[in-house]
């Protein structure tokens, strides 16, 4: 029996027992932003209060600022919205400068800013898993303002895009990603030599291998925090994804996006921001078992080689830019380091202090000013 028939697609749960918070504060006087975490751990001495609440087992979900609106255990359960309530108030979120482009028989969502004459030319974003291009809307809208003209896709499987179900025209390889972006890019009428900007895992890492196949399209290359050495840990969620039936139950978890976000970086997101990370996976079980069906065919340690290897001195020649989260959880400082010493001609690195795994969506700002400098 196909897993799929044993999941409901309209409910995706997840249950966690350890509680976490962190808060942003910026202060008016210097602009510098802190960083408070707090967390209540297994054994410690609170006291006994006859008042205080009972257990909740799904107090990770529901104490977490972003996701209080995902999963909502009221004392009166007659006052909790369904979850087609939840998709009816946050269906329309996350769309901006977005559009769909059919391509073959792909539908991608692009978010388009600036314009075919944008005097300083073509950027192209490729997002990591298990996010979307969402990430990117704060930096393509400033770029656009700066005289670039930005392309951001959904990668199939992921965000607004097609999740095609494996066996019926994609089955999620690195070879069919990489074919499908160039039918996209032909498409859409990206003129070579164009500014490529890639962050993540998984697909992001496709967008690397992708780069070293078609160097002739490439002017220069901007990498936010993304494995590139096979020093490079595999976060926990994709070793999950790969355990035979657990990875089933994980990948239909409707809070994976949000959860691996806010996982790799020091501050939760916004409800607003956690509405769209959550969406795709709320609305369908496809995402759940595109990222699966990705995460199981990836050879992630052989591809982290190919891209230190293929971007070494002797091979590549075109100027790249790491712009560097210096507080990512998944990725340390080390491997920026490590990466830039094989091809220290070519490669320059920025770090970008209080952003995380994912500096584009963190400190937009920061990004912005790195990109705007190196392009």
């Amino acid at each position: 029996m196909a897993f799929s028939a044993m999941f409901t697609p309209s409910l995706n749960l997840s249950i966690f027992s350890t509680t976490y918070c962190c808060r942003r504060r910026t202060s008016s006087a210097t602009g510098r932003v802190t960083v408070r975490a707090s967390s209540t751990e297994k054994g410690e001495s609170k006291g006994k209060d006859k008042d205080a609440p009972a257990f909740n087992p799904f107090g990770f979900v529901t104490d977490n600022p972003s996701s209080r609106s995902a999963i909502q255990l009221p004392e009166n359960p007659a006052e909790d919205g369904n979850v087609g309530q939840m998709l009816y108030r946050i269906e329309d979120k996350g769309k901006e400068y977005g559009s769909y482009v059919k391509s073959g028989k792909l539908r991608w969502f692009v978010r388009e800013t600036g314009s075919a004459n944008s005097r300083r030319g073509t950027i192209v974003f490729l997002h990591g898993a298990p996010t979307q291009s969402f990430s990117y809307r704060v930096v393509m809208s400033q770029l656009s303002d700066a005289g670039f003209h930005c392309f951001a896709p959904d990668w199939i499987g992921f965000g607004f895009s097609d999740k095609p179900q494996p066996g019926y025209g994609f089955n999620y390889t690195e070879k069919e990603f990489h074919d499908a972006l160039d039918k996209l890019l032909e498409v859409l009428g990206v003129k070579s030599p164009f500014f490529l900007v890639v962050q993540g895992f998984l697909v992001g890492s496709y967008g690397l291998t992708w780069a070293l196949k078609n160097s002739s399209k490439i002017s220069k290359l901007a990498i936010l925090n993304s494995p590139l050495t096979d020093s490079s840990l595999i976060p926990g969620l994709f070793q999950k994804l790969r355990i035979p039936l657990y990875g089933e139950f994980t990948c239909q978890n409707a809070i994976i996006a949000e959860r691996f976000i806010e996982g790799g970086s020091p501050y939760v997101l916004k409800n607003e921001k956690a509405d769209v990370y959550r969406l795709p996976y709320l609305a369908s079980s496809g995402p759940g078992f595109a990222l699966l069906e990705a995460a199981r065919k990836a050879n992630f340690k052989g591809t982290f080689n190919e891209i230190a290897e293929g971007f070494a001195t002797e091979r590549w020649d075109k100027p790249i830019l790491l712009a560097w989260g210096l507080s990512d959880k998944y990725l340390p400082q080390s491997v920026a380091e490590q990466f830039q010493k094989g091809n220290p001609a070519h490669i320059q690195l920025q770090l970008i202090e209080g952003a995380g795994h994912m500096p584009q969506e963190d400190w937009p700002e920061k990004v912005v000013d790195a990109l705007r400098m190196f392009f």
